[in-house]
């Protein structure tokens, strides 16, 4: 399980550096950057200060926007606007789609993981 959620994890990261554009490298979510790397826990300050619960906001922002821009795209298109071409509506609309799955792929994964928890006898 956990090589699945980091794989989610790592295409989450890359979608977003994607979308981002040359606004530096993708938030390290949870600071789970080092998992996987030699010595590395996972147990890492998150960046900027910013708790899980602030990250996994602008993640769910982030993935709003995403939908909004392809929505936007998609209006204009259907308009007739000659800047928003069908290519660039469909690879739009495509990235909101996959960042939308992602984010419920990760809240499945948040939710079972508080059932694990939660059923653990204590």
């Amino acid at each position: 399980m956990t090589d699945a959620i980091s794989s989610i994890l790592s295409q989450i990261r890359a979608h977003e550096a994607r979308t981002r554009e040359g606004l530096g490298s993708a938030i390290d979510v949870g600071g789970l950057g080092n998992v996987g790397k030699p010595g590395g826990t996972g147990e890492t300050a998150p960046a900027n200060g910013a708790g899980f619960g602030q990250l996994l906001s602008r993640a769910i922002d982030n993935v709003s926007q995403t939908q909004a821009n392809a929505g936007a795209l998609q209006t204009a298109f259907e308009l007739g606007d000659p800047r928003a071409d069908l290519a660039r509506t469909m690879v739009a609309m495509q990235q909101a789609q996959v960042a939308f799955r992602a984010t419920v792929e990760v809240r499945n994964r948040l939710v079972q993981a508080y059932q694990d928890v939660m059923n653990m006898p204590v």
